[in-house]
């Protein structure tokens, strides 16, 4: 069953209520009880005697009940005088007063007539029991005399109380009753707006409208929900425009080498171009090409939903870079770059996958071969600080201008878009050595080196 806001509050605010009612019934019962008279039964028995004799006089004196008074107020507390004075000496017996707040008189209809009659609501709710008297004027039933009784003798002047004050007690619930609605109709007014904009937003994410945005300004957790939900739309907008840019890069990448691979081949059949080893050697590129970035998709395909497979152990990352400048010694050299190498770091030692870090420094060392101009300068700088260990890669002019530097590192993304493949490549190697750091722990931080080109910081924790 599906309960409703407003319906949940109401429950809970008259719960609430009546918790406080019931609370304030059994202080006053348990005040009452510390007073509470043991009047033996046979006492009381004697006193409703007296009255129903009295009662009875009177009515076969009227024929009728036409001496009682007419006030409905007033006939309250004349059944309760009626008693006192029913007795032999005038004065209150032990069973007074509370006897009189617990009395009632019903015509032989048992409609009410006088003095105090316990509604069957009070009946059960406080676990009253009631005896009824009946009064005969010449052999006929002409009214009763109703008196409530509490189970446990010492809580009379509980149920006296609960009696006299049944009516208005009534009211107070239904006061209560009312409270409770009205508060919970405004605190459902005040809820159900920002989660109705909640619900909504929802659905309209869930119908791929990541353009929206709600507007519910409040200080208290459904505001901080709204600013998460804002926080959240806005994010999945970004990974779905991130997405789209990724399809179309990812199509214009694989267009290019097809289309020349295309070419070739057109030309090869229609005989413009025979097989001979430089064109076999351009096709072959090309092949080489779509090759490595099918490769580089794969890879990054699989560490997004974490399957690219990492076998850690204890490494020198430094003697590991050491290594790699030396092989690239042939590339720098025909580049006509001068290569400066730092002194080794204190520590060194790095829990990691040496061929993923290898294939991360591999990378940034071949855009420094790409992207540097002739008779440039490399700078590598290995430093421990705390427990991270920083290898700086810094290379002379070209710099890359400040914009780009927060973008680095994106899928598909190049400083220059007009450059070609051949100089640009795809951008999805530092991407890549992204995913393959922040597996590790680590980062890759971009920066203006002081050569007048880019730096670029690797970080990773040290082993312990």
């Amino acid at each position: 069953m599906k309960l409703s806001i407003g319906l949940r509050l109401f429950l809970a605010v008259l719960l609430s209520i009546m918790t406080v009612a019931l609370v304030g019934v059994e202080t006053t019962r348990w005040k009452l009880f510390d007073h509470a008279s043991d009047v033996p039964a046979r006492i009381e028995s004697e006193s409703v005697a007296k009255l129903s004799d009295a009662l009875s006089t009177q009515y076969r004196q009227h024929h009728d009940w036409s001496f009682l008074p007419a006030d409905s107020a007033r006939r309250k507390t004349w059944l309760r005088e009626e008693l006192m004075r029913s007795q032999e000496d005038g004065a209150a017996k032990p069973g007074w007063p509370t006897l009189g707040y617990r009395i009632g008189l019903l015509d032989e209809d048992r409609h009410y007539l006088a003095g105090a009659v316990p509604n069957p609501l009070i009946i059960a709710f406080a676990s009253i029991d009631t005896f009824a008297r009946h009064l005969v004027v010449d052999g006929k039933t002409v009214g009763y005399l109703i008196v409530a009784t509490p189970q446990n003798p010492d809580d009379e002047l509980a149920v006296a109380f609960l009696v006299d004050q049944q009516r208005n007690l009534f009211i107070v619930a239904a006061i209560s009753v009312l409270l409770s609605a009205l508060v919970a109709a405004l605190l459902a007014t005040h809820f159900r707006k920002p989660i109705r904009q909640l619900v909504e937003g929802a659905r309209r994410l869930e119908g791929a409208r990541f353009d929206t945005r709600l507007t519910t300004r409040r200080s208290d957790e459904l505001g901080e929900l709204a600013d998460t939900f804002n926080h959240l739309a806005a994010r999945l907008e970004d990974t779905e425009r991130s997405r789209q840019q990724w399809i179309a890069d990812t199509a214009h990448e694989l267009r290019t080498p097809l289309s020349v691979l295309r070419g070739q081949v057109e030309a090869l059949q229609d005989g413009v171009r025979s097989a001979t080893p430089e064109n076999l050697a351009i096709m072959l590129r090309q092949v080489g090409t779509l090759t490595k970035l099918v490769d580089e998709l794969y890879q990054l395909a699989r560490a997004d939903i974490g399957q690219l497979s990492y076998t850690k152990t204890s490494n020198d990352v430094w003697r590991l870079v050491q290594d790699l400048l030396g092989g690239f010694a042939e590339k720098f050299r025909v580049a006509g770059l001068a290569v400066a190498m730092g002194a080794s770091p204190a520590c060194s030692t790095v829990y990691c996958d040496v061929d993923r870090i290898r294939q991360v420094v591999t990378n940034l060392l071949e855009n420094c071969v790409r992207y540097t101009a002739a008779r440039g300068r490399i700078e590598v700088y290995g430093i421990a600080v705390g427990d991270e260990l920083r290898i700086e890669i810094s290379d002379s002019a070209p710099g890359v201008p400040e914009y780009a530097l927060g973008r680095l590192g994106e899928r598909f993304f190049r400083v220059e878009p007009s450059r070609n493949r051949q100089l640009g490549g795809t951008g999805l190697g530092l991407a890549l050595s992204r995913q393959i750091l922040d597996a590790h722990e680590g980062r890759l931080e971009f920066g203006p080196s002081p050569l007048g080109g880019l730096r670029v910081t690797v970080v990773l924790k040290l082993a312990g």
